[in-house]
């Protein structure tokens, strides 16, 4: 299962004092492995972007992708073969890759590792991964400001932290302009399936919902919206273009810096296994430019909500938070630690679902 991050990674995190020092490079040739399809406009899609960012480097050799890998032992497979045809800087991009990337690494000391979304690493493995809940919170804020039936529908992959995270902070930036708006949600139990996803968008929309969120990576959920008159807040990139009418905003990932700098790294002998868990600060990620349908009081709002988040003024994750049932998670101002974030398994306040054992 692909993208999960669990509380470990916090462990890790704290582990950064044993971080072990990488071999120079003189040049890159870096490989990546990806769980769906370039074309998936999503998750996969902006991967590659960053892959291309980084091939702009003058070091740095024409790159290799496998896309719509499996996780598991065909993943380890694939892995080999990137560092057997000489690749000295591998990324595997997700969560089911773990295992693999780290028994091939084991082979291979001299080869540089990062794997997406992970909590392990050894001696030449890091994991990284973003603070996406900055810009979800952002997005609610948004969501919060168009809707006008006070219903708002998310379209939510599988039920681990990360996901559970994503629409908590979405929704906890909702009820901050709009306390009478409820999010309700719905599972699809997949992260690339564009026909269950829709089938799930347009359960939404006829209970009511006037507009949609979604964590999944095709422009399913878009083109719901679109051919429904709905608004909808768009994931992983700028999807405007499947849902021109419709698109308000995105949280977006801008993996490009972060792949440009560990090539860096590697090529000076000065990467590190350190984990990394960037946020908007760093620009690993950000919100899509708003369309025009968002007035420009509310995007003058965003504008200094993001800037607050950027400056450390403000964390979407700030007491007091109640769940679903009206019960106390968080006391007034206090904020979530890094370990309870990644650990998330309830719903607060707003919601309308259940998260699934």
């Amino acid at each position: 299962m692909k993208k999960i991050v669990l509380l470990c990674f916090a462990a890790c995190m704290a582990m950064a004092g044993l971080a072990m020092a990488a071999p120079a490079q003189k040049e890159i040739k870096a490989g990546f492995v990806y769980v769906g399809p370039v074309g998936d406009a999503g998750w996969t899609w902006a991967h590659d972007q960053g892959r291309l960012e980084m091939e702009k480097l003058d070091f740095v050799k024409p790159s290799t992708f496998i896309e719509s890998v499996p996780e598991g032992a065909e993943s380890a497979r694939v892995i080999m073969g990137l560092v057997r045809k000489g690749h000295n800087l591998i990324f595997t991009t997700s969560f089911g890759y773990m295992d693999a990337t780290l028994d091939v690494a084991k082979r291979f000391p001299n080869v540089t590792f990062m794997h997406c979304s992970g909590y392990k690493s050894s001696d030449n493995v890091a994991n990284y991964f973003g603070r996406m809940y900055e810009p979800r919170y952002l997005s609610g804020i948004v969501a919060g400001k168009m809707t006008k039936k006070n219903v708002i529908g998310y379209v939510a992959a599988f039920p681990i932290p990360e996901v559970i995270r994503g629409i908590n902070a979405f929704t906890l930036g909702v009820r901050s302009v709009n306390p009478d708006a409820t999010v309700k949600v719905v599972w699809t139990q997949t992260w690339f399936d564009p026909g269950i996803e829709r089938d799930a968008a347009d359960s939404l929309l006829d209970v009511g919902a006037d507009v949609l969120a979604m964590h999944q990576d095709a422009p399913a959920t878009l083109q719901a919206a679109e051919a429904r008159g709905a608004y909808v807040i768009g994931y992983n990139s700028d999807m405007r273009t499947f849902a021109p009418k419709a698109f308000l905003t995105a949280p977006v990932w801008n993996w490009g810096a972060l792949y440009s700098k560990t090539a860096k790294q590697v090529k000076a002998g000065t990467w590190k296994n350190t984990p990394i868990w960037d946020g908007m600060k760093e620009g690993l990620v950000s919100m899509a430019p708003m369309s025009k349908a968002v007035p420009a009081d509310v995007a003058k709002m965003v504008e200094e909500k993001t800037a607050a988040i950027i400056a450390g003024k403000l964390h979407p994750f700030t007491g007091p938070i109640k769940d679903q049932n009206g019960t106390l998670q968080l006391p007034a101002g206090k904020v979530h630690t890094d370990g309870e974030l990644l650990g998330m398994n309830y719903f607060v306040e707003g919601v309308q679902g259940t998260i699934p054992k």
